[in-house]
């Protein structure tokens, strides 16, 4: 079957042989993934334990699609208080919009330093999108208090699942405003395809070992 059949028209229901071949795609990599990945996972936690003996996974709960919660993980790369030490960094903030970033923030450990420059800390959710409560492409989710501070957040976009990557990641990823973030997000949802999610895929390859806009 060719690409342009498996695509859906901006704002439309999407088709449902993408459907199926997305979700295919998701528990065929995804499952590989985790096993090809095991000895990384592996070296991960043991510099994470050796480091601080804290929780190796952070959880939280995040906004899928529809507006249902799940949890999402991540490798904790920062100290296990980090949450509470949020609201003193606040005036620090650097983002705009309901989100918080800062490029030295002083709660990231030094092994979590070189795990979110090298996208690793994302890994865990490789296990949520074989679950199911994500995807490979598609919008980052977001947290329900970020929702609720924009006052024009778009609803269309908690109509699809939220994904491992999307636009943002390979187009600036931390260096890009709320706003943007939105934009991008938007278009990927006019535009959806199995296309542009392999797309997507290939130039996350470059994204990701370059680093740009990681912190």
């Amino acid at each position: 079957m060719s690409v342009e059949l498996i695509s859906s028209p901006a704002n439309a229901t999407p088709s449902s042989s993408y459907v199926v071949i997305k979700r295919s795609m998701d528990i065929v990599f995804s499952f590989i993934a985790l096993l090809v990945l095991a000895p990384i996972f592996l070296v991960i936690v043991l510099s994470i334990w050796l480091t601080d003996r804290g929780p190796i996974i952070y959880r939280q709960k995040r906004v899928g699609m529809n507006g249902r919660l799940f949890t999402f993980y991540k490798f904790r790369s920062m100290v296990t208080n980090a949450d509470a030490l949020k609201t003193q960094l606040s005036i620090q903030n650097e983002a705009s919009g309901p989100i918080f970033k800062m490029k030295n923030d002083p709660r990231i450990t030094s092994v979590g330093r070189v795990l979110r420059k090298s996208s690793l800390d994302e890994l865990p959710q490789i296990w949520s999108v074989l679950k199911g409560d994500m995807t490979l492409v598609g919008p980052r989710p977001h947290l329900q208090s970020e929702i609720d501070a924009y006052p024009n957040y778009p609803k269309e976009r908690l109509s699809v699942t939220p994904g491992l990557l999307c636009f943002r990641e390979v187009t600036g990823r931390s260096g890009l405003s709320f706003e943007r973030w939105l934009e991008l997000d938007m278009k990927y949802i006019q535009m959806r395809s199995l296309r542009t999610d392999l797309s997507i895929l290939l130039r996350a390859i470059p994204a990701v070992l370059f680093a740009k806009g990681a912190y």
